[in-house]
This record gives C-alpha cells, structure tokens and sequence, in this order.
C-alpha cells in the first residue's frame, strides 16, 4: 500500500511541482518576477483545498453506516479510476507541448490581469491536488482499517515529486520525463485496476452489485495479506487474498485493454529530446 500510494503521490506530485516550475520559469525568464505574488497564493489555496476535500473525504464518511461508506467508497474508487486513466494518457499526450501551453496561458493571463495569474495558478495545481485527494480515499478505503501506510505513501511520494521538480529547475538533474512517465504511467496501470477491482468489491458489499459470495478463489491461507509477500502484491497490484468473479474479471479486462492502448507507438514524427529540465 506504501508503494502504490507512493507512486501516485510522486506522479501527481511531479506533474503538479512541474507545472509550477514551467510558470516560474517563464515569469523570471521574461523579467517579469512581480506575477510571482499571484501565482504562489494560486497553488497554496490549490493545496489547501486539495487536502481539505481529501480530509471531508476520508473522515466525515467515518459517520456513515457500513453499506453507505462500502457504496461510497465504490463508487469514488470508480472516479479514481477514471481520473488515472485520463491522467496516464493525457500526459502521454501532452508531455511534449505542456511547455508551450503553459506559457502561452500565463502570457494572456498576464495581458489580463493579476486575478487571471492567480486563477490559472489555482486551475493548474488544482486539478491534480483533487486527484490525489480522491486517490488517497480510496487508498484509506482499501488499506487495513487504522493503518497510515496510504499518507505515508503519499507523503514520500509528494516530497519526492518536490524535491525533484525543484533539481529539474535548477538544472541539477536531467532525466527523460518522457520515459518516467511512461515507466510510471505502465505501474499505475496495475494500480488502476486494483483500485476498479476494490471498487466493484465494495458496491457489491454493500448490495449495490451481485457476486458477493461468487468467489474465483480464496488464498487466506496459502498468500495471506498480512505475510510479507501478500503486502507486497497488496501494495503494487492491490492483491485481495478473496477476491470475486467481477473483481477477477474487471482487472484482466482494464489491464488487457488499457495497458496496449498506453503503450500503442505514438503517430508523431517529431521525437523529444533526449534529456528534458524545465528551463530552456
């Protein structure tokens, strides 16, 4: 559960310190440091708010009865999916041009005014800080009840992303973002469907979908979750020692799909280069 949660954090992490970096960058490049005063309180209530739905999310539900939080925690384990699923491949998409965008957004934000600095701040940190949030519910959702592996998690992995993009901007490091993301974007795959597996689980727990007594098998004694090789496969795959028919059948079928479409060559000609930073 560390390591998954930790993957999420660090990508959502870096995609959001990246996005950060790009439009401090340009600001001081073009000798225009003054925006700076907007962008920052842009990305802190981005933050602030991005922690607050995660906090509502996690311990007001802690008030419901046991088939609202299982059809609650399903039904959100599904928008986690999706919000992966989207972010996996918009990244694939737009790692190339991301640059380019940004500074043309900042520029006509700049022509604008200060509150459109400050709301395109906000947009661009925002979007990612309410995917982690919903990531992180569901991760608590599917964690053993009490543990604090999945803020771990996160909280390494969001650490890492910042210290990271930071090197990246000074030009301490240059790695291949291109090959990260696509690295990262085949592990969150297999975390992807562990999660839309759990998230049938719990709909079916609480009546909302049949199957529940249908299991495909039950590896209690032989691969416990509580031994360390069932943590692990608990951790990377989201490993459920019972697991149901739909559970079975709904990981085979989001792997088999997802997986060669995220991988499928890409038509473009024009390659990137080889080591990508964020100044230019």
């Amino acid at each position: 559960m560390v390591f998954s949660s930790a993957l999420i954090g660090l990508r959502e992490g870096l995609e959001a310190a990246l996005v950060v970096s790009i439009l401090v960058a340009f600001l001081v490049k073009t000798d225009r440091k003054h925006a700076l005063r907007w962008v920052w309180p842009g990305v802190g209530t981005a933050v602030l708010l991005s922690v607050a739905v995660g906090a509502i999310l996690t311990y007001t539900t802690a008030q419901l009865g046991f088939e609202q939080q299982e059809l609650l925690g399903g039904a959100l384990s599904i928008v986690a999916v999706i919000f992966v699923t989207a972010m996996i491949f918009w990244m694939r998409k737009a790692s190339r041009s991301i640059a380019a965008e940004l500074r043309g957004k900042m520029d006509e934000a700049l022509n604008v005014g200060p509150l459109a600095v400050l709301l395109l701040s906000f947009l661009a940190v925002g979007r990612e800080g309410l995917e982690t949030a919903v990531f992180f519910y569901s991760a608590v959702q599917t964690a053993q009840s009490g543990t604090a592996q999945p803020l771990i998690g996160f909280s390494i992995g969001i650490l890492v992303a910042v210290v990271l993009a930071y090197l990246l901007y000074r030009g301490a490091v240059r790695f291949n973002l291109g090959v990260f993301f696509t690295v990262t974007g085949v592990l969150l795959v297999f975390v992807a469907a562990g999660v839309l597996g759990y998230g049938l689980h719990d709909l079916q727990e609480a009546r909302f979908l049949p199957g529940i007594d249908s299991l495909l098998f039950d590896a209690s004694a032989r691969l416990p979750e509580t031994s360390w090789y069932g943590a692990l496969l608990k951790g990377i795959f989201n490993y459920s020692q019972q697991t149901t028919k739909l559970q079975a059948i709904a990981w085979l079928a989001y792997v088999v799909i997802v997986l060669p479409l995220f991988l499928r060559p890409t038509t473009k000609t024009v390659q990137p280069p080889a080591n990508a930073g964020v100044k230019e």
